[in-house]
């Protein structure tokens, strides 16, 4: 990498990256803790895996300013192996993890990313923001008025600060402001210390104390397997999206080669895994965080804050994190799906819908995905199979059919039936201009139309067929004659 790729990729936009890491890495405290609670294991179990991913996706990923760490969806999928296995398995899983993703990205399976319809990102997008606003009540249940209260002052300088100082980092500064106020007030409130103990030391290195035997990786791979495609999906469709919010391009398989290694590395340093997230990374680019250095930033400054300054950061009030992720949630919501729902095709918005309310039912991003990716595809599919032909008489007698609609094995059936062989004239164009013969079936059809015809004395001529149908149809010896 020459001088100026390293410029352009690390400290092209210095200040924004810097301000963008910092803020995010006060918000990845209470996720990281929390999405270990989810796992059933200690706390710096999340924090050690967000500062170890984020710094090695910075360096390794292919979409640089996208931030990722511990996440939700990964964390559900470690429930049951911490709970029947102990966290050691954790470790291991996690190594493994990183070698599926490692050969998910050499095999370039990003590119079945196509295959998703944007109304399923669409909804993916818009359930992830509920799914974030909603694993913050509980951190408001049974907490008081006052914690309500400092919710919308954090809410009210996040939004109403930037109006006066457009530059100014509203969520750290509101997340400053409320600490401040809670500590020189001695406001009974929750803060990050009450949620999780916090030591001060990094991250070392250590094998995972499991068996290193098939029947440990008999146990691992059940477990690996799902953790992987989770979190390289989301992963995935985060890059999508900043993708569209950023107007870049990024390089998909070298991120989850990137992820793939900084999964493996958590491993062996007592971290769990994780992949992209979607609600940091759009406070990042919120901030203006584009580069590798925002991502750096985030794990770099996450760790210090822990190891250095743990006493002052779990004074942090929760509740001025609540107001930050609800402004998170806001951000992330595609609001303008739901103004344009009626104006989008019914089946689409009945797919972003289904999308929606199964990954909120299930917590379940992948099930959501894949559900909605299969109803968009039956769909389609029965789309495809609508044709239907108009017919008009040439001057010279000819009887003219105008295929309309898609000639494959769905179809094959319905446009032999098209045709009124006893009754037609002894001339019959099959105009293709308006359709498209996709496979031999849809080759077979018209040889049975045209052997049919010639039973009862009729020629058929095909007309107006693609250059790509042609070619198809010319592979048939008996239609080539």
């Amino acid at each position: 990498m020459t001088f100026a790729q390293i410029k352009s990729e690390w400290f092209s936009t210095l200040g924004r990256d810097l301000v963008a890491g910092i803020t995010v890495a006060f918000a990845l405290i209470p996720e990281a803790i929390a999405f270990s609670m989810v796992a059933g294991v200690n706390p710096m179990v999340g924090l050690y895996g967000s500062f170890i991913i984020g710094i090695i996706v910075a360096v390794f990923g292919g979409r640089t300013g996208m931030i990722s760490g511990a996440t939700g969806s990964t964390a559900l999928l470690m429930v049951l192996l911490v709970k029947d296995h102990g966290v050691q398995y954790l470790f291991a899983t996690g190594i493994v993890v990183g070698l599926m993703q490692l050969a998910m990205g050499y095999l370039r399976l990003s590119r079945f990313m196509r295959f998703i319809p944007v109304v399923v990102i669409t909804g993916f997008v818009n359930a992830l923001a509920i799914l974030i606003f909603l694993a913050q009540l509980p951190h408001l249940d049974g907490a008081g008025r006052l914690a309500y209260v400092m919710v919308a002052a954090t809410l009210v300088i996040i939004y109403g600060l930037p109006r006066l100082v457009k530059s100014a980092p509203a969520a750290l500064i509101a997340v400053l402001v409320m600490t401040i106020l809670t500590v020189s007030l001695g406001l009974p409130l929750q803060n990050v210390g009450d949620i999780g103990h916090l030591v001060g030391h990094l991250p070392y290195f250590h094998l995972p104390a499991v068996p290193w035997n098939l029947k440990t990786l008999f146990v691992v791979v059940p477990y690996a397997l799902p953790i992987a495609i989770v979190g390289s999906l989301e992963t995935l469709l985060t890059a999508t999206v900043m993708d569209e919010m950023t107007g870049t391009t990024s390089d998909k398989d070298r991120e989850l080669r990137g992820q793939g290694i900084a999964n493996f590395a958590t491993g062996f340093f007592g971290a769990m895994a994780g992949s992209a997230m979607i609600g940091e990374t759009i406070i990042s680019v919120g901030l203006g965080g584009r580069k590798r250095l925002a991502t750096f930033v985030a794990g770099a400054f996450l760790i210090t804050l822990i190891v250095l300054l743990r006493a002052w950061v779990s004074l942090v009030p929760v509740a001025a994190l609540v107001g930050v992720m609800f402004m998170v949630a806001a951000n992330t919501f595609e609001w303008k799906s739901l103004r344009d729902l009626h104006k989008i095709p019914r089946f689409d918005a009945i797919v972003m819908i289904t999308t929606v309310a199964t990954v909120v039912a299930t917590n379940d991003l992948a099930l959501g995905v894949g559900l909605g990716v299969v109803l968009s595809a039956t769909g389609f599919a029965w789309q495809m199979t609508h044709l239907h032909a108009d017919t008009h008489l040439r001057a010279d007698g000819a009887k003219v059919y105008v295929i309309r609609g898609q000639l494959f094995f769905g179809t094959m059936l319905s446009f032999v039936e098209l045709f009124d062989k006893t009754r037609d004239p002894r001339r019959v164009v099959l105009d293709f201009r308006h359709s498209h013969v996709w496979d031999h079936a849809g080759v077979m059809g018209i040889q049975q139309v045209i052997e049919k015809y010639r039973e009862h004395g009729t020629t058929v001529e095909l007309q107006a067929l693609n250059p790509e149908s042609e070619a198809l149809v010319k592979r048939s010896e008996s239609l080539a004659r």
